[in-house]
């Protein structure tokens, strides 16, 4: 019979890995409390407190999530910042105008990117750039 594991120590797994980029970020899942009502009534707060994340270069991306048909939004969403540690990660998301009025909650989980691809097209004659 094969033995069902449920966990492996997050040393094993960066060990596995270690030939590949293992860059420590925090992905924050928040969703709404109570319906969107509240969402949209601290959805201008939250943005501004979004960007001043990027600006000053903790966040990483962040943005609404779809539901599963892609159809609509149900106030759920999904921030991925730079933080030392997973309090420091905590402490960013409490700041978040949306968790401060108790119009979403979240939570808080340490993800590790190994693999992946950023594209950006730089157009020098036009002054612009994509991100394709």
């Amino acid at each position: 019979m094969t033995e069902i594991i449920k966990a492996v120590p997050a040393a094993d797994v960066k060990e596995a890995s270690k030939e590949m980029l293992q860059k420590q970020l925090f992905a924050i899942f928040t969703s709404p409390v109570n319906g969107m009502g509240p969402v949209f009534d601290h959805l201008e707060e939250h943005l501004a407190f979004q960007v001043q994340l990027e600006k000053d270069g903790i966040l990483y991306a962040a943005g609404p999530m779809w539901t599963d048909d892609e159809e609509s939004w149900e106030g759920e969403g999904l921030v991925v910042i730079r933080a030392q540690s997973r309090a420091e990660a905590m402490r960013i998301a409490q700041g978040d105008p949306m968790h401060k009025a108790g119009a979403r909650e979240f939570r808080v989980r340490p993800w590790m990117i190994n693999e992946g691809t950023v594209t950006v097209r730089l157009d020098m004659s036009s002054q612009s750039f994509a991100i394709v």
